[in-house]
């Protein structure tokens, strides 16, 4: 959740007076209201909502709300002229591939709209943009530079200018070392053998993403009128998304849109403003509210939340990152009908609740678990090749895989184990106090001959740990438990994330049920850790017998 702050005398005068009916609206628009002074305004912002992050952005679908401004705001775009264009070398392909970029023209700044513009950027930056690493945003004066940009990657000590807000010269590597945003975010460079850089036509660098711009054409100032954004990261998709939510608020600045050519191995045209179009079923929308709206009915809310509606299809705007699936339309018709019109019914059900049996076990389990000081962790069923495959020195083509279609994000396939989650756990905490004592009960998913299983399994991670540690905890569990819980030499091929001689095949009422070893030190520097790690992934199904579930 991010909190924004809004100048007060503009918003009432853009707005309307911040009354008590006027807060109560914000936050039924479900944006909570945080405080109100005499200068200031600050709301708090939802992480699905990254389009009201600025002021602009706000304004746009508040007004709407109101019934002021309602339906889908059009923008208008321009083609590309000439020299608009970004060269993509091949040389940022394995450090970080995408970018997407766009340039507004006609803008008018002063302190206050440049404020709005860096604070957008850094909230997104923290959304959007997971603290810089999926992307990182930069907005230049465009009468600095001389198109057309070529996005590449070089040798650090090769990378030399000036970083914003410094008066040295720095190589990238200086920069990390030395500068404070190279400090900050150093780790999203580490261990990479080139640094991607935005340059121009006159071989002056404009910035070396995801760090920092370039303190000669970087920066823009109360004389800049023409502006050059580019969004960069490892999803294309996510960039677009960002680039439109930025160049749609400065359009709102009074900005005019003009689309660059990227130069891949292929062509793209960016921003795309184009709105998406997503099939709504009435009536499910009245089952999940409770209601009985009207298509017509329908459609008012809809627009009142910043849509178009025609033939049970709702239209789109660019910049909604959040709009997956017709339950969120169904959400934003809940928040144009009003929350608190919502009357609560009491479900005429006459029955006993209980907690499951298989429940029951899993919560036993974890009480064990937790008992012995282990924190439970709980992650997506969803997970990226990366993370399943790369970084475990598995092959993606040993099959089983089952793939989400049209996946917006690149979570795009079913978990095969909880191990991976595990060491991704740590290598996202590297920094926090040390020992990590980690568990997870969770389903995986695989794809055997065109049917889809799933099973319970139960990881848990220490680090630092060693083997005897590990095998001491899960014999705990099996006495806790009454279960015949044994170690044994592999009697299957192992996991080959395991040290050899340092793993041992988990046997429960002598059956096979899993694996308990030492991560492998060329897993570890996949992950970046620095720590000995041990580790243990084991079936709960079937194994254990139907008494436990």
């Amino acid at each position: 959740m991010a909190v924004v702050s809004f100048n007060k005398k503009t918003f009432e005068k853009e707005i309307g007076r911040l009354n008590e009916e006027m807060q109560h609206k914000i936050a039924m628009f479900g944006t909570p209201l945080e405080s109100v002074t005499d200068k200031e305004v600050q709301i708090e912002i939802f992480p699905n909502r990254p389009d009201l992050l600025s002021y602009q952005g706000f304004k746009r679908g508040f007004l709407a709300f109101l019934g002021k401004k309602t339906g889908l705001k059009i923008c208008k775009i321009h083609k590309p002229e000439k020299d608009y264009l970004v060269i993509i070398d091949k040389s940022v392909e394995r450090i970080r591939p995408y970018t997407a970029c766009a340039i507004i023209k006609g803008l008018t700044f002063n302190n206050e709209k440049i404020k709005e513009i860096i604070d957008m950027q850094e909230k997104l930056h923290a959304t959007v943009g997971r603290k810089r690493k999926k992307a990182a945003i930069g907005v230049y004066p465009l009468e600095k530079i001389k198109l057309p940009i070529t996005y590449k990657a070089l040798e650090p000590d090769k990378i030399k200018f000036i970083p914003l807000e410094s008066e040295k010269e720095m190589s990238g590597l200086e920069i990390l070392q030395k500068h404070p945003a190279g400090r900050n975010y150093a780790d999203l460079l580490a261990g990479k053998e080139k640094f991607p850089i935005f340059i121009d036509a006159n071989s002056n660098i404009l910035s070396m993403p995801p760090i920092i711009n370039s303190q000669l054409t970087g920066k823009i100032t109360e004389q800049t009128k023409d502006v050059f954004i580019e969004c960069s990261g490892f999803d294309f998709e996510i960039l677009k998304k960002c680039l439109n939510i930025i160049a749609t608020n400065l359009a709102d600045m009074g900005g005019q849109i003009y689309q660059m050519e990227l130069r891949y191995k292929y062509k793209e045209i960016t921003p795309d403003l184009k709105p998406e179009k997503m099939k709504l079923n009435i009536n499910n929308a009245n089952k999940l509210l409770g209601l009985k709206l009207k298509e017509q009915q329908v459609r008012i809310f809809l627009e009142k939340m910043g849509y178009n509606y025609t033939k049970s299809t709702a239209i789109i705007p660019a910049w909604r990152t959040d709009i997956l699936h017709e339950v969120d339309l169904i959400e934003d018709i809940a928040i144009a009908y009003g929350y608190d019109k919502l009357i609560p019914e009491v479900p005429n059900i006459s029955a006993i609740g209980q907690q499951n049996q298989r429940e029951s076990m899993k919560n036993k389990v974890a009480g064990i678990l937790t008992g012995l000081n282990l924190i439970e962790i709980s992650n997506y069923h969803l997970t990226t090749k990366q993370d399943q495959f790369t970084k475990m020195g598995l092959n993606e083509k040993q099959g089983g895989i089952i793939e989400v279609e049209e996946s917006k994000t690149n979570y795009n396939i079913l978990r095969q184990n909880l191990t991976h989650y595990g060491l991704k756990i740590l290598s996202e905490n590297i920094d926090v106090e040390y020992p990590q004592r980690i568990f997870e009960i969770g389903k995986i998913f695989e794809d055997k001959n065109e049917k889809i299983t799933e099973q319970e399994n139960l990881c848990i991670t220490l680090a630092p740990g060693n083997f005897t540690e590990l095998k001491q905890i899960l014999e705990y569990l099996g006495k806790m438990l009454e279960t015949e819980i044994k170690l044994g030499e592999p009697e299957q091929e192992y996991p080959s994330h395991f040290i050899e001689g340092r793993v041992a095949e988990v046997f429960i009422n002598n059956k096979p049920a899993g694996f308990l070893g030492e991560i492998h030190p060329k897993i570890m520097k996949n992950w970046k850790l620095k720590l000995p790690v041990v580790l243990l992934e084991i079936r709960l199904d079937e194994v254990l017998g139907k008494d436990w579930f």
